[in-house]
């Protein structure tokens, strides 16, 4: 059995947490950063990355405690490099270095996308490969199939903006508050989902990727007009994400033969209505539906920690001069999307 202690400060949420090989969580710490953010209504790079500096090793710390192991007991320390704002990345990963070169362990550099991709297998031991993931998240939208640790084929992604940003704006032009997914999603549990016409961006559409652009220019145009409650345009706007979701994973699903399971993952996994329209869809294309519990979804260390543990036990270790990444695709061999393909 390995233990990993995991790492992840890619965005606003400082965390650790002790992994084994046999999934077991032996202790997670997190440590959330809305206060600092919500007075301008989204993430701020510079604060992020100062509470980050401030609050990683106490939370390790407190972490190895809980567990009741020692930093030399780890076989590994498993830390985002990328993708994510890279100040953030810099102080989780340079912490990470400094713990495995303190103790003479591995470093495991873990792409934060894989360890939303791989979480389902830390909650679900009977997920096997290959498997088709949505990974729907506050800065990523793809569809890949999963083949195995470190082997993903992207088969589509967003070309401008992703569904998790998408929540978050609507929620600033709404006034709902920050985080936005959570706020638009319990204004929506009030609100009239046909009242308000907006657009399904590439919704039927051949071409297999997503769009959410045109989306968040509708619900400004809408909440200017006066026209309508903040409750309608928010069920309004979250029916229409779940459209474009579905209609691009369907397509999916036809290019993902051999897939075991239709796997779901990221920030906007959470989210009750996209997961409930996903599971229809499951059932009517014969697969299993696979979704990590909600506290798995949003950003955290397990995950960090299970994909260091599937990469350890791969053989599958960096150097402790591995470069942070602000950008870092699952699948670099994947073509050149049209539009904001950086994303990719």
């Amino acid at each position: 059995m390995a233990l990993i202690l995991g790492l992840e400060s890619s965005c606003d949420e400082t965390a650790a947490a002790l992994v084994t090989s046999e999934r077991a969580v032996l202790a997670h710490k997190l440590a959330g950063q809305e206060a600092a953010h919500r007075p301008y209504g989204g993430v701020v790079p510079e604060i992020a990355a100062r509470a980050h500096v401030e609050i990683l090793m106490p939370l390790v710390e407190a972490a190895l405690a809980e567990a009741g192991v020692a930093l030399g007991d780890v076989d590994a320390v498993a830390a985002t490099a990328g993708p994510g704002l890279i100040g953030g990345v810099m102080v989780g990963l340079v912490t990470g270095k400094a713990l495995a070169h303190a103790v003479g362990k591995p470093l495991v550099a873990v792409n934060h996308l894989e360890g939303h991709a791989l979480s389902p297998r830390l909650s679900d031991p009977d997920l096997a490969f290959p498997y088709l993931l949505l990974l729907v998240s506050g800065g990523h939208c793809q569809l890949l199939f999963v083949e195995g640790v470190g082997r993903y084929r992207r088969l589509a992604t967003t070309i401008d903006d992703a569904a998790g940003e998408a929540f978050d704006k609507t929620a600033k032009l709404l006034g709902l508050g920050f985080p936005g997914g959570p706020a638009v999603e319990r204004a929506a549990l009030t609100g009239d989902a046909m009242a308000v016409p907006l657009p399904r961006p590439l919704k039927g559409s051949p071409e297999p990727h997503f769009s959410f652009a045109g989306l968040k220019s509708a619900v400004a145009r809408a909440a200017d007009s006066g026209q309508y409650r903040v409750e309608d345009i928010a069920a309004s706007f979250q029916t229409a994400v779940v459209d474009c979701l579905i209609d691009r994973t369907s397509l999916a699903i036809d290019r993902a033969a051999g897939a075991t399971a239709l796997v779901v993952a990221g920030g906007v996994a959470a989210n009750q209505a996209v997961r409930g329209a996903l599971t229809g869809l499951t059932t009517a294309n014969g697969l299993r539906f696979v979704a990590p519990p909600l506290w798995l979804c949003t950003d955290n260390a397990a995950m960090i920690g299970w994909a260091g543990a599937e990469r350890f036990a791969a053989g599958l270790t960096d150097p402790l001069d591995t470069a942070a990444r602000p950008r870092w695709p699952l699948d670099p061999d994947a073509e050149a999307v049209r539009g904001a393909g950086v994303k990719a």
